[in-house]
């Protein structure tokens, strides 16, 4: 399984922060697995999943000067942490 950040910020509609996650090389199975447990902001597409987080304020990961700092450390850890969010899913049961 693959995660990658794809989008982040602000809406201004919602005032909402989020975080847009591509989910990638997995298998039908896994696929169905986590659309049918996951309860978030889901988009299938060409085999792969989209997946939209909506933060607060005070746990959005990419709202700190430090995370536009050092943004590659901070996409590349927010990527581990939804790898394992979506393996603990997939274990249960």
């Amino acid at each position: 399984m693959e995660v990658n950040v794809v989008d982040y910020g602000f809406l201004e509609d919602s005032k909402r922060y989020y975080v847009k996650y591509k989910i990638s090389d997995i298998n039908v199975l896994t696929r169905k697995k986590i659309v049918n447990k996951l309860e978030e902001e889901l988009k299938v597409k060409d085999k792969n999943i989209y997946l939209t987080m909506y933060f607060e304020s005070e746990y959005y990961p990419f709202k700190s000067k430090e995370s536009h700092e050092r943004f590659d450390d901070y996409k590349a850890r927010e990527e581990i942490e939804m790898i394992a969010y979506i393996s603990s899913i997939l274990e249960e049961d």
